[in-house]
């Protein structure tokens, strides 16, 4: 056995699961402090991988974009704790965990900035038309087409934030800033801001200009912004999703920026990523990104330095940073 892998037999186990391109930049730190178990890099399917690797493991890593079903955490019979990098947790059986008694450490608060600025670039994008006049040029239409059609102005908007978590307050900071009307829908009224509360979601659509989604993905919230929401929203609506992808119910969605029943939308996220519905792709209407909203140099740092901290902290019996409520 070389001296490197048994030096890290040494050190505390942790599976972890998710694509390799999202962990690789946190390999090098961890190898230092983690034996890290990494399934794809086996031959041996899944299952096979877990009874013959992970039988003991106490610890398993995850991403927001890798499902850690049931079936899987039934196959480790020794976890105690999954570390997740994301805030949401709609990709993680809460329900085997709450059986089994395994605890969570989300990345809490560590993307909202980040998070919250993406939201606000899509509102800007999708309603000055950047992206779009960006492709009129690029296009050489504008010597042959002449002014581009108006935008809308963000000031003075009425602007109804769904979710008024940690990411749904950045959101809500920065269009302060630009003279916006703040509206909001969370599942309970936050005496600290002075925002107009509606515990409707109707209602806040038809009360407002802009919808951004911010809460997350629960069984109450799957495709809560349905038909009725987004007519109620009105033809010159807009809406920007950082949320999940499925909070909106997306062929409905389509059909509406397909028939200018709203204005337009501003996507980070998608129901069936990475497969994006092919009809958004002929609509000006619509500004599009990769579900890339947490991905900054310093996000990625700050939430290193969070996910090594809560294992740390496990692996002293010490309190973890970030323990998820479920």
């Amino acid at each position: 056995m070389a001296e490197e892998d048994q030096k890290n037999l040494h050190l505390p186990e942790v599976i972890v699961f998710g694509p390799p391109s999202v962990f690789k930049i946190y390999s090098l730190q961890f190898s230092s402090k983690f034996q890290m178990l990494k399934p794809w890099e086996s031959p041996l399917p899944l299952p096979q991988y877990l009874a013959e690797n992970a039988q003991n493991t106490r610890v398993a890593l995850c991403s927001g974009i890798c499902p850690l079903p049931a079936t899987v955490i039934a196959q480790l019979p020794s976890l105690s704790l999954i570390v997740s990098t994301s805030a949401g947790m709609n990709h993680i059986d809460l329900t085997e965990c709450r059986r089994r008694g395994i605890a969570i450490a989300n990345g809490a608060t560590v993307f909202s900035v980040d998070v919250a600025d993406l939201a606000v670039g899509l509102l800007i994008d999708v309603s000055r038309k950047i992206s779009a006049g960006n492709r009129y040029v690029r296009n050489g239409l504008w010597p042959e087409q002449g002014i581009y059609p108006l935008g809308f102005k963000l000031g003075g908007k009425k602007v109804g934030i769904v979710g008024l978590g940690s990411i749904g307050l950045e959101v809500a900071k920065r269009l302060e800033a630009f003279g916006c009307t703040l509206l909001y829908h969370s599942r309970k009224k936050n005496s600290s801001v002075s925002y107009i509360f509606h515990s409707n979601i109707l209602e806040l659509a038809a009360a407002s200009d802009v919808l951004v989604i911010c809460c997350p993905l629960t069984e109450q919230t799957r495709h809560m912004i349905n038909r009725d929401v987004l007519l109620a929203l009105g033809k010159e609506g807009l809406i920007v999703n950082i949320a999940r992808g499925s909070v909106i119910d997306e062929k409905e969605l389509v059909r509406c920026l397909q028939q200018r029943e709203i204005a337009g939308a501003g996507l980070d996220v998608f129901e069936n990523e990475p497969r994006v519905p092919t009809e958004l792709f002929e609509l000006d209407n619509v500004v599009l990104s990769p579900h890339f909203a947490v991905f900054t140099e310093e996000s990625f740092r700050d939430s290193y330095e969070l996910v090594t901290g809560n294992l740390e902290a496990f692996f002293s019996n010490k309190p973890l940073l970030s323990p998820a409520t479920f």
